[in-house]
């Protein structure tokens, strides 16, 4: 009998909404998780949680806003932990401001968080997955980077950016068995409307929740390696944003 090895994940942003419900779904269907965030009170508990799941996880403190470190650190995390088969890169920000009142200092702000880490996590991780010929890279993006918001603009630019990173990356790496996914769900109900750089008064009860979104991750990232999905679009049923 053949039995199929264990598969191991790195998420980032895994401390709270999304990133926090996929490292539970992910445990849940025996995927060993590495989870990445600045808080580590906040991904030990997240740990805790999926101590039932009979998985490995382990808790990594990474600052993905010093963007000239996380490479390196990308790549400690993986000789820790071991071979990376799924890269979830979900830590981000959201930032709302007219673009004529936007400083030049919050919006590298952004565009750092947003994309330049997002690039940099790839860079310690796609390595050895070609190397071993296999791997998973999925892409929290955002509607924002598919349609333009007012108000919306730096967090827009860099979500376009990182869907367009996505779409970049796939073609270059299909020929080294390597899949690329970018997720691009409507607004979810998370942390992120309670920050202080987002202003915006919606109705989060018809959001999406975070499970939903995991869900459709951990469904990409289940497919057969023969199949992927390139782009997947996930809105709220109820018809907001």
């Amino acid at each position: 009998m053949i039995v199929e090895q264990k598969r191991r994940a790195l998420i980032t942003g895994a401390s709270s909404g999304i990133g926090k419900a996929t490292a539970l779904a992910f445990a849940k269907a025996g995927i060993d998780v590495a989870l990445v965030s600045r808080s580590l009170p906040r991904l030990t508990t997240v740990v805790e949680a999926t101590e039932h799941a009979g998985v490995e996880a382990k808790a990594y403190a990474v600052d993905l806003a010093a963007i000239g470190e996380v490479q390196e650190k990308m790549q400690h995390i993986a000789q820790d932990f071991g071979n990376i088969d799924i890269l979830v890169n979900n830590a981000g920000m959201g930032y709302t401001s007219r673009l004529s009142e936007t400083p030049l200092s919050e919006w590298q702000r952004v565009v750092d968080l947003n994309l330049t880490s997002v690039f940099q996590c790839i860079m310690g991780i796609l390595p050895n997955m070609r190397v071993r010929g296999t791997g998973t890279i999925i892409n929290v993006v955002s509607i924002a980077g598919k349609q333009a918001f007012p108000n919306w603009g730096a967090y827009c630019v860099s979500k376009a950016g990182l869907l367009a990173l996505s779409q970049t990356l796939a073609q270059e790496e299909s020929v080294y068995g390597i899949r690329v996914t970018a997720i691009c769900p409507g607004s979810v109900n998370t942390e992120l409307w309670d920050t202080d750089t987002v202003n915006a008064d919606f109705d989060r009860s018809k959001m999406l929740t975070p499970e939903v979104v995991a869900q459709s991750i951990l469904h990409t990232a289940l497919l057969p390696q023969q199949a992927v999905i390139d782009e997947l679009t996930l809105m709220p049923s109820a018809g907001v944003l």
